[in-house]
């Protein structure tokens, strides 16, 4: 007796019905269900093994010899009892580091159960694209050149830009010819360069790229309303006046934006509410309103200045939110290139 076992369009398996039953052990399960699914529903399958899987599976395959429909149904059923447990799978960092475990050697599943367990789960190559790109520079230039070329190909390319403008010329000069000439790089050796980096550079990030204070320290002052930032700043004043001084100097306020050129200005009244700009220009110092009106038409002005008497009595909160908001627009636009910041007229120095 024949019996036809067709488990994807276009594939049948003949086989006798009286072939010894066997058990499936490994590989040779994946084997099976991978023909069992056949080339269209087994592609996406194929396409997320690594080359070792893809070898060993394939290996299974080709002796693999024939399957019983038993043992093939007998497969489905553990198959389906398993991703169905308890009516559900619960994936988490101790189930993930056991899996992994099981097949992977120990000091392979320390590194990857690392980056899962730090910041954000990101992979090495993200976490160098947010280190400073000062900081990064300083580490690679006592690095070889091919090793530095490595690195700069696997982080985000405007990280990549900055770290090669940093780095000395003759070096970044070598580090660019290596990646124009740069093939497949090996799995070998990026694990290498990714261990190294992780033993001589990550582990002590922390204390190598850490952040200025008084730059954190600004960040939080600018969002705090007029009333508590003028509270804290006149403390700080009495105690440290220097640091006082440092935190006004780095901070960017609403004041700050007559700083801007006539087309920034321009780019950013056209990106903010004309009632948010009648509050936070009515609560504005008149050298404010005047710069804004300078950069209006004639017609715009005299409407604008019409929406703020029709305001009436506004109170500080609404203002200093409006400003905040002002302020916060102008800092997005500069980070999408379309306008820039500066602290003083005339000074090249971008600060955001």
């Amino acid at each position: 007796m024949t019996t036809e076992v067709q488990p994807a369009a276009g594939n049948q398996l003949t086989i006798s019905a009286s072939e010894k039953e066997r058990e499936l052990r490994g590989p040779e399960r994946v084997a099976v269900l991978l023909l069992a699914l056949g080339e269209r529903h087994g592609r996406r399958i194929w396409e997320q093994l690594d080359e070792m899987e893809v070898r060993e599976v394939s290996a299974a395959m080709s002796r693999l010899g024939p399957v019983t429909p038993t043992m093939l149904e007998n497969l489905f059923v553990d198959f389906v009892k398993k991703i169905s447990s308890n009516g559900a799978l619960n994936g988490n960092v101790d189930v993930t580091e056991r899996l992994l475990s099981s097949f992977l050697p120990q000091d392979r599943v320390s590194i990857i159960m690392e980056e899962i367990r730090g910041p954000a789960g990101r992979n090495m190559w993200e976490k160098l694209s947010n280190v400073q790109e000062n900081v990064l520079a300083n580490y690679l230039k006592n690095e070889y050149p091919q090793t530095v070329a490595v690195v700069l190909s696997k982080i985000d390319p405007d990280h990549a830009a900055k770290v090669l403008g940093i780095l000395p010329e003759e070096l970044a000069l070598e580090v660019i010819s290596r990646m124009l000439k740069m093939e497949a790089i090996q799995k070998e050796v990026l694990e290498k360069v990714e261990q190294t980096l992780r033993v001589e550079f990550m582990s002590n990030l922390t204390n190598t790229s850490r952040r200025d204070s008084h730059e954190m320290m600004a960040e939080i002052f600018n969002n705090f309303d007029r009333q508590t930032e003028a509270r804290f700043l006149a403390a700080l004043e009495e105690e440290n006046r220097d640091s006082a001084e440092r935190i006004k100097t780095l901070m960017f306020t609403f004041d700050d934006l007559m700083k801007l050129d006539a087309g920034s200005c321009q780019t950013l009244l056209r990106s903010v509410e004309k009632d948010r700009l009648a509050i936070a220009l009515k609560g504005a110092s008149e050298s404010v309103r005047e710069f804004f009106f300078s950069n209006m038409s004639s017609r715009a002005a005299k409407m604008l200045q019409d929406d703020m008497e029709a305001l009436g009595p506004i109170r500080l909160r609404d203002v200093d939110e409006a400003q905040s908001g002002m302020v916060a627009t102008a800092k997005d636009l500069a980070a999408k290139g379309e306008l820039m910041l500066s602290k003083s007229k005339g000074d090249d120095e971008i600060i955001y």
